[in-house]
């Protein structure tokens, strides 16, 4: 499949720190047995990737801007562009060994989604799309699940945990939505997550508390795969609020009906 010169950029910096992290992905994994254990090792890993996404993107489009989970915001020249960069989405899995993690990379341009590009390097799975170009997993073209009934689905979601603030409607959520579900998954990694419901892996995703750099690549994979993205309020500020609801139409109308709902009796 013929990549367009923004995608190549991408994805030469997503294999470059992917190979990084594959690296230190094996150096954890023998870390979990020692006494010291691998968190300081893992921080490490993450800022490396990023340097070298940072590097790797400033040395081809010099002058875009970044918003980069380490760094955080890097101003640029030119004010059309922006980066969007998550170097290790899904670092309590890398932690523990799970090998469920990704470099993630969006590009927006003009304050809109343009192009996208996840990397688990761990399964050598690479996820790319292009505003109005299609989205595409190791160059195969996606789409979302056809799936119209909530009773059919696999949805993946975030459960609040310690050090990632609390959602207060989280438990009432999950259990209007796992007893309307084939089953409900919390995979670690909301990249990842996002890549699954445009390859029709999951039929749908939501979350809250959620960065602009988890959420900007994987949401123009489903839109590109043809699903619908949105915030809580079925808008399109999800990476302001850091609420988001994604799946096929069918599927994400259902799943926002299930989010507003009151608590019902067992």
């Amino acid at each position: 499949m013929a990549r367009s010169a923004i995608i190549n950029v991408m994805v030469q910096a997503a294999f470059k720190a992917g190979r990084s992290l594959a690296r230190d992905f094996g150096e954890v994994q023998n870390l979990q047995v020692s006494l010291k254990g691998p968190g300081d090792y893992v921080s490490q890993a993450d800022r490396r990737a990023e340097e070298i996404v940072h590097a790797e993107l400033s040395k081809a489009r010099p002058g875009y801007a970044f918003l980069m989970e380490e760094r955080g915001v890097i101003e640029g020249d030119d004010d059309q562009h922006r980066w969007l960069v998550d170097p290790l989405d899904g670092t309590t899995n890398f932690l523990h060994g799970i090998p469920l993690f990704a470099v993630s990379i969006a590009l927006e341009r003009q304050g809109q989604l343009a192009a996208a590009v996840v990397f688990n390097p761990a399964m050598d799975e690479l996820y790319t799309a292009e505003r109005g170009g299609g989205a595409f997993m190791n160059d195969r073209r996606l789409r979302v699940a056809s799936r119209s009934k909530l009773a059919d689905t696999v949805i993946g979601t975030g459960i609040p945990h310690l050090g990632r603030g609390h959602h207060g409607n989280a438990l009432i959520e999950l259990r209007n939505v796992m007893g309307e579900v084939s089953g409900v998954r919390r995979m670690g990694a909301a990249a990842l997550d996002l890549a699954y419901v445009a390859a029709g892996r999951l039929d749908g995703f939501w979350e809250h508390g959620l960065s602009p750099w988890d959420m900007g690549a994987g949401a123009l994979l489903i839109r590109e795969a043809g699903g619908f993205v949105t915030d809580y309020d079925g808008g399109a500020d999800f990476l302001d609020t850091g609420s988001i609801v994604a799946g096929n139409e069918a599927i994400h109308r259902a799943l926002l009906k299930q989010l507003k709902k009151p608590l019902t009796k067992a």
